[in-house]
């Protein structure tokens, strides 16, 4: 018996209709850690939204699980809280949500129970009669990282890896916490499920601006043939957070900035920024791509991680008036913790486009502002014909540089020179800026929305591969094996700075600054 869902709102006409024809066929989502901040926070605003938009089908259904006992009702009374609260730039709809809440379901049971999971094969078999779903289920692992393989493994025991439709699993990062325990849960996995069924996510990649380097590089005749190291002199990744570990103390101290964040999502970005053109734009070509550049990364020895590599550790400080504590005096954190909130890296690419050029990449906690760009600089004119008015006088001019800006606000800006406005040949920066917001006039997708939309019709370009994965813990592999075992003068940076002076000093042994975003 079909369930009668309640029409949607017309569509407004004056929206992009393209943005409509890539609908994703009928099809289940199980959520497996359904009352968690991920699901409340980005999963289910997500899915709202594309529902809200009509990029779903009606014939869907949403089955969360987690221990916590509830009712369908319960859930749905509750991720309508979450949904109100945690959607981005858009409208809360009670005509929608009314029509979205009759495609949510739920199954209260722990992860290592068989009985959860007869459960969730009774509630999907409903769900593909009620919402005529056609067999094809996405399974969500929204839970703590040691339940990945446990997971699979019960999908597989209890025959959930198939059935009338496709099957996809997504999983979470981080995946693995270390070369070896990547391989090893890669090897779990495959025991149940074949590459191609499992999606290992990377919300960076689902980026618009991230998305859009490929576009830029291989889209614009004048850019891809300046994009190699006779013209750019060095890049510069950077991923800044104002705050803190927000409670998050007793995660984080096993996890680490290079861990958390250049492991993953920033080394993506700079292979999406280094890779050579695809064949083809599809999603073995260009993931065959990126984890060819990922393999061409050197990789460090000892001597080499003490040249390229700093860790940093914030300490507390007093930050516009407000006394900031140190990670060490976070709830939950070891009072001689010696995790880094702070990492800086300098990477080469030891193939013909980037051989010599340095990669700095940085991200850390209590940082000055908010912020995630690829700062990209070219070289500097062969004969500095024109000065640059400065207050302490006349100097060379600043190279070019562009900045492709992933957060807070998402776009490009180009720097180059102009001449000064007056008599005498005297020239000064300027920008030429592109602003997704105000060039498009409308809202760009949140990384989740692009991604489970992804996931939905079987594109796996923007999510990361096995051989992916390995390679860029590899890279890093060196760097933790000798921090591992290093002792640190921590805390080595005040909160609300831009990390460890030892961090300057790596740049200028190659002639180079950090930019202040």
């Amino acid at each position: 018996m079909s369930v009668l869902v309640q029409p949607l709102p017309e569509v407004n006409p004056l929206q992009d209709q393209l943005r409509f024809d890539r609908r994703v066929p009928p099809c289940a989502i199980v959520i497996f850690g359904a009352s968690g901040d991920l699901s409340k926070r980005k999963l289910l605003p997500s899915l709202y939204r594309l529902f809200y938009e009509r990029r779903i089908s009606q014939n869907f259904g949403v089955i969360g699980n987690s221990r916590t006992p509830m009712s369908d009702d319960q859930f749905r009374d509750r991720m309508k809280e979450s949904v109100s609260k945690f959607l981005e730039d858009a409208p809360f709809d009670e005509a929608v949500w009314d029509s979205f809440a009759q495609c949510l379901f739920y199954v209260p049971g722990d992860l290592n129970s068989p009985a959860a999971y007869d459960a969730i094969r009774k509630k999907l078999d409903q769900v593909e009669q009620s919402h005529q779903t056609a067999g094809n289920v996405v399974f969500y692992l929204s839970t703590q990282p040691s339940y990945y393989a446990e997971v699979v493994e019960q999908l597989g025991a209890h025959g959930l890896q198939h059935g009338n439709g496709w099957r996809r699993v997504i999983i979470e990062k981080p995946f693995g916490h270390d070369l070896e325990s990547a391989r090893k849960l890669n090897e779990q996995i495959h025991q149940v499920l074949d590459e191609s069924a499992v999606y290992r996510i990377d919300h960076y990649l689902g980026k618009e601006t991230v998305q859009n380097i490929l576009a830029f590089r291989f889209g614009n005749g004048i850019f891809e043939p300046l994009w190699n190291r006779r013209y750019i002199d060095h890049v510069q990744i950077t991923a800044a957070e104002s705050i803190g570990v927000e409670g998050r103390g007793a995660y984080y101290q096993e996890a680490g900035a290079l861990r958390d964040m250049i492991q993953n999502h920033l080394s993506q970005v700079m292979a999406t920024v280094t890779m050579e053109p695809p064949i083809v734009f599809d999603a073995d070509n260009v993931r065959d791509e990126r984890a060819k550049l990922l393999r061409a990364v050197r990789i460090m020895n000892p001597e080499e991680v003490h040249k390229f590599a700093v860790a940093g550790q914030y300490g507390p400080a007093i930050v516009g008036g407000q006394q900031l504590p140190g990670f060490r005096q976070e709830p939950g954190v070891d009072p001689n913790s010696q995790t880094d909130t702070y990492a800086a890296v300098t990477f080469f690419i030891d193939n013909w486009r980037w051989a010599g050029v340095p990669f700095y990449i940085r991200t850390g906690k209590r940082m000055p502002k908010r912020v995630t760009d690829i700062a990209i600089q070219f070289h500097a004119p062969p004969l500095p014909l024109f000065k640059q008015q400065t207050k302490t006088g006349l100097l060379p001019p600043r190279p070019n540089l562009l900045i492709l800006r992933i957060q807070p606000e998402e776009g490009i800006s180009l720097r180059f020179l102009s001449k000064s406005p007056g008599s005498g040949m005297r020239v000064r920066p300027v920008s030429m800026d592109f602003n997704y917001g105000s060039s498009f006039g409308e809202r760009s997708p949140t990384a989740y929305e692009t991604l489970l939309v992804d996931a939905m019709v079987g594109d796996a370009t923007l999510y990361t591969r096995q051989d992916m994965v390995e390679a860029s813990w590899q890279i890093v592999q060196p760097i933790l094996d000798l921090w591992a075992h290093e002792k640190f003068d921590f805390p080595n940076y005040p909160a609300g700075s831009w990390g460890p002076k030892a961090s300057d000093e790596m740049l200028a042994r190659q002639g180079h600054t950090w930019r202040i975003p």
